[in-house]
């Protein structure tokens, strides 16, 4: 797979570079990791997919935030969903450097579909209204919103719209969101949701009052151990797109993959006490995890 092409879009005027400066800040607040991502990507990329990542990150907030209602936090999505769609018309408002001007940009472009932008936004809004999943393709359902179109919207930034790897990307941004939501399952139930689905939690009888003790039973870890296989299989499949694109962008999309897998190794050697210690990738795993992207062997 050749690598990723740009265009003559990368922002240079100073309303566009403010605008874009202020979404790689709010890319880097809301996740640590995203400094050592971005800097793995070309830098005409880089404006753009803070845009895509400020805009994900804004919206998930409403969802995930404590000091609002849920009617309260649906208004949010509503009026964030309504900026974005001004924003995708190139009606930024009254702030030349707010996220929705360089979002806005951004989807000019590119030409990016802005229905995954909206998926965006519907999946975070399910967070707000769904607090219980009864099957596994419900959850599934839910990540082809939540993860998927973050992933689809890159690839678009680079020029590349290709069914096999918008299905390789899909596999992979879902296999990671599935597990950070398996890391946050404690936290998760204090929010008053649990993502596991209720097939998976009978196949076990693994009861939601289990998690009311503070510690995680046998049960709970049998039907955890049952979901990251799963998810395991999807990174499996996620490998293609790290075969497939090369240079930089390929780069990043395997310390991706291996930053998922390493925190799903550590929920497995935990026993998935989701009550102890999160784990996570952390500052000391990124040289490894580098040397690991840069020794990377394609799949047979």
């Amino acid at each position: 797979m050749s690598p990723f092409s740009w265009s003559a879009a990368e922002p240079s005027d100073t309303p566009l570079a403010g605008a874009y400066a202020a979404c790689a800040r709010a890319a880097r607040r809301h996740d640590g990791y995203y400094r050592v991502r971005s800097r793995l990507l070309p830098a005409a990329m880089r404006p753009h997919a803070a845009a895509i990542y400020a805009f994900a990150h804004g919206a998930s907030a409403f969802a995930d935030t404590g000091e609002h209602s849920d009617t309260e936090r649906e208004y949010l999505l509503d009026d964030w969903l309504h900026r974005l769609r001004a924003a995708a018309r190139g009606e930024s408002g009254d702030d030349p450097a707010s996220i929705f001007a360089a979002i806005g940009h951004t989807i000019r472009a590119h030409e990016l579909p802005v229905q995954l932008f909206e998926d965006l936004i519907g999946a975070f809004r399910q967070d707000v209204l769904v607090k219980r999943y009864a099957t596994w393709s419900d959850l599934i359902d839910y990540c082809r919103r939540a993860a998927n179109p973050v992933g689809r919207l890159v690839l678009r930034v680079g020029g590349l719209d290709d069914p096999a790897l918008d299905r390789a990307s899909d596999a992979l941004c879902t296999a990671v969101r599935l597990t950070t939501l398996w890391q946050d399952v404690a936290q998760h139930w204090r929010m008053g949701r649990v993502y596991l689905p209720r097939e998976d939690l009978d196949a076990r009888s693994a009861r939601e009052a289990d998690l009311d003790t503070g510690s995680t039973s046998p049960a709970w870890q049998a039907a955890l151990a049952d979901a990251a296989g799963r998810t395991r299989a999807l990174f499996a499949e996620g490998r293609h797109l790290c075969d497939q694109v090369t240079g930089r962008p390929g780069f990043e999309r395997r310390v991706e993959w291996l930053g998922g897998t390493m925190m799903l190794e550590r929920m497995e050697r935990s026993g998935f006490d989701v009550f102890g210690p999160r784990p996570a990738v952390r500052t000391i795993d990124v040289p490894l995890l580098l040397w690991r992207a840069a020794r990377w062997r394609p799949s047979h």
